[in-house]
């Protein structure tokens, strides 16, 4: 699987081991930034994420900040993103099976590198649950058209 990653100051530190992790379980990984963790606004690396893949560079994306809300805030604001703010491996589930999320907005700041492994690892080898799901992920389609 393509994979584009991205985090702000906030995500940062998390950012490098966690695009080695994704590697390693043999994902392509393009790195959208930032290459410091010095100071950045998070909307510019949203941005950037969510354009690979809405645009099929990637197959998903990957964002970090402090709370992973700003993030996934930015993300979707952005046609065709389907971004999740995500603290569990159950929610990383949910939100694929359920809602088809294309993007995950990880918290770098209350949320640990192992827990954060763990949420990736589910979120990647979940797929959507089709079925009455559909329905929903299409009015949320919908609800884009709407702006």
């Amino acid at each position: 699987m393509k994979i584009s990653i991205a985090s702000d100051h906030g995500g940062f530190e998390q950012k490098e081991p966690l695009k080695t992790f994704l590697s390693q379980e043999g994902h392509e990984v393009i790195d959208r930034g930032p290459a410091t963790d010095e100071r950045v606004d998070y909307p510019d690396f949203a941005a950037l994420v969510a354009h690979d893949v809405v645009q099929k560079v990637a197959d998903v994306g990957v964002l970090i900040c402090g709370t992973g809300i700003g993030m996934a805030i930015s993300a979707n604001k952005l046609v065709g993103i389907r971004a999740a703010n995500v603290t569990t491996p159950d929610f990383a589930e949910l939100s694929r099976e359920h809602n088809d999320a294309n993007v995950i907005c990880l918290s770098g700041r209350f949320t640990d590198l192992a827990t954060n492994k763990a949420i990736l690892g589910v979120f990647l080898h979940t797929k959507f649950g089709e079925g009455r799901h559909v329905a929903r992920v299409q009015k949320i389609g919908a609800l884009e058209q709407s702006r």
